[in-house]
């Protein structure tokens, strides 16, 4: 049984915390510092990448079709193996499939009465893809050409708009897990999923031939980028209202 002192230095430090700070007990201002941190360092590796892509550095376009090169004749004598890819791709990790289920934990939000939460979450998927696109149209790099296409694909190809909203969805569910309280085996349980499902996601996209390594790893860095900006403003958000 605890001690009268104990549960009084819990009940001290249950009112002494803010309504808003994060799972950990930090302030909102000092939880907000490390997904700017990690914003800043992922926007500067994607500008990096991204100014690589349009200047076709060598080195890198090297890469990427040694990579694309091979995984098309593995997926050219795997019919089986590809179709399962196809299926991974096109209704597991679709970008809609993940946009479906970054709506459901808006309506769960909005009915548990965390509207402001569930609107952020609903507003930075479509920050998300808006952000996909807009890269796409001004970087207008070509996808991977085959005389025996095994899959087919749209638009143009830097940053992997699978590889992004994977990222984009999975990291927003992380983020909700983690201030439910989720720790321990559960919380190992959640990344492993989201691991599986941003990695995942990007071997199918390169396994079928549609997409360069270079977009892959485009997606996922814009991908974290979306979501520490969108914790770390929420984060402030909180702040200034006070709570």
């Amino acid at each position: 049984m605890p001690s009268p002192h104990s549960a009084h230095s819990a009940a001290h430090r249950t009112k002494d915390t803010p309504h808003g700070a994060a799972p950990d007990g930090r302030h909102p201002r000092t939880a907000a510092a490390t997904p700017v941190r990690t914003c800043t360092v992922f926007a500067g590796l994607s500008a990096l990448l991204l100014v690589a892509v349009a200047l076709a550095w060598s080195p890198l376009m090297s890469f990427d079709r040694a990579v694309v090169d091979s995984l098309h004749d593995s997926a050219v004598a795997e019919p089986t193996f590809t179709q399962v890819n196809r299926v991974l791709t096109d209704w597991v990790w679709d970008p809609w499939t993940m946009r479906l289920l970054a709506a459901a934990a808006f309506v769960w939000l909005w009915l548990r009465g965390e509207r402001v939460l569930g609107v952020w979450v609903a507003v930075t998927t479509a920050v998300g893809a808006v952000l996909q696109q807009g890269v796409k149209a001004l970087v207008g790099r070509e996808r991977p050409q085959w005389p025996d296409p095994v899959d087919s694909a749209h638009y143009a190809a830097f940053p992997s708009g699978h590889a992004m909203t994977a990222v984009v969805t999975c990291g927003l569910l992380l983020w909700l897990c983690r201030r439910r309280g989720a720790t321990g085996r559960t919380w190992a349980w959640c990344v492993a999923a989201a691991g599986v499902s941003a990695a995942g996601v990007g071997f199918t996209r390169l396994y079928l031939g549609v997409h360069w390594p270079s977009d892959v790893v485009g997606g996922w860095l814009l991908g974290v980028c979306v979501v520490a900006l969108a914790v770390a403003s929420y984060r402030r958000v909180a702040l200034s209202r006070g709570h």
